[in-house]
């Protein structure tokens, strides 16, 4: 037991090290938001600290609802799923977390997700994910799903792209609306605006990796990296031969998040599925 706790706590607190400084670096980009905010465009520190929660709240409620529609996804009845349930009861228990909604949908893929925060959470399964993994498998998926829930992950990723967001429409106004004005200010202010989004949104995609990681490390200890590596290489084999597309509001909070390109990879939001496999395995090796 001693190797179980040591192995995965070890695992885990490098994992979070590197994401709390790819945090750092975000808070930074948001400090640097509220200096232009402030010096250039003369607006008070509570409004700023109200925009941004105000926006990133938006952005949560309205992220939760777009991905439960676009997905489909209805609620799955106990009396038809009593065993996923009684899964996901436990595996809450086990977490002291309060047990999320489930839902069901037909995603075209093997695949999961989770939204919502601690005390209001929803796991979504793909009808598809339930007919191609063991019971024990899918218990793996649901605890990573869970693990997703409990460390406040879809929380930290909607701060981290509304402060993107943020940055990108402080370029525009930075450089759009100076003094000469003019079209060719608004032009170079709005690929300003492209290029500062897409340098904060490296960092925010690396703290999403990050967390993929850790949530397959939390699902491990509760039902063994051998389950949880044979159900990611189940999904990804599935979603190699699939020629459905998830919509973007869900991908990125899917399990899988399919396979990249070497430029890419740099934008993705899921690290390669071998490495994943590789690093429960360990998990698994410190069972014995």
């Amino acid at each position: 037991m001693l190797n179980i706790l040591r192995g995965g706590y070890m695992t885990h607190t490098g994992l979070k090290a590197r994401m709390a400084i790819v945090g750092s670096i975000l808070f930074a980009f948001y400090a640097l938001i509220a200096i232009i905010a402030v010096e250039a465009f003369g607006v008070s520190i509570p409004l700023v600290l109200l925009g941004t929660i105000g926006f990133a709240g938006f952005q949560y409620v309205v992220g939760k609802k777009v991905a439960l529609w676009s997905s489909g996804a209805e609620d799955m009845p106990e009396d038809r799923y009593p065993e996923i349930h009684r899964s996901v009861e436990r595996i809450a228990d086990d977490m002291n977390l309060e047990k999320p909604r489930l839902m069901i949908a037909d995603m075209g893929v093997p695949n999961a997700f989770a939204v919502g925060r601690r005390g209001a959470g929803v796991v979504v399964v793909s009808s598809e994910l339930l007919r191609l993994l063991d019971h024990d498998e899918l218990e793996g998926v649901l605890a990573h799903e869970l693990a997703h829930i409990d460390n406040r992950d879809v929380i930290m990723m909607v701060m981290g792209q509304s402060i993107a967001s943020m940055l990108g429409l402080a370029a525009y106004f930075a450089i759009a609306f100076t003094r000469e004005g003019g079209i060719g200010n608004i032009i170079l202010g709005y690929l300003a605006s492209i290029v500062v989004q897409m340098v904060a949104m490296t960092f925010v995609l690396a703290i999403s990796r990050y967390r993929e990681y850790v949530a397959d490390d939390d699902a491990a200890q509760h039902v063994g990296g051998d389950a949880m590596a044979r159900a990611l290489q189940k999904i990804s084999t599935a979603g190699q031969h699939s020629n459905a597309e998830l919509d973007d509001n869900v991908s990125a909070l899917c399990i899988f998040g399919g396979d990249k390109s070497a430029l890419q990879r740099l934008f993705a939001t899921h690290p390669p599925i071998e490495k994943r496999i590789e690093a429960v395995r360990g998990v698994e090796r410190s069972f014995y």
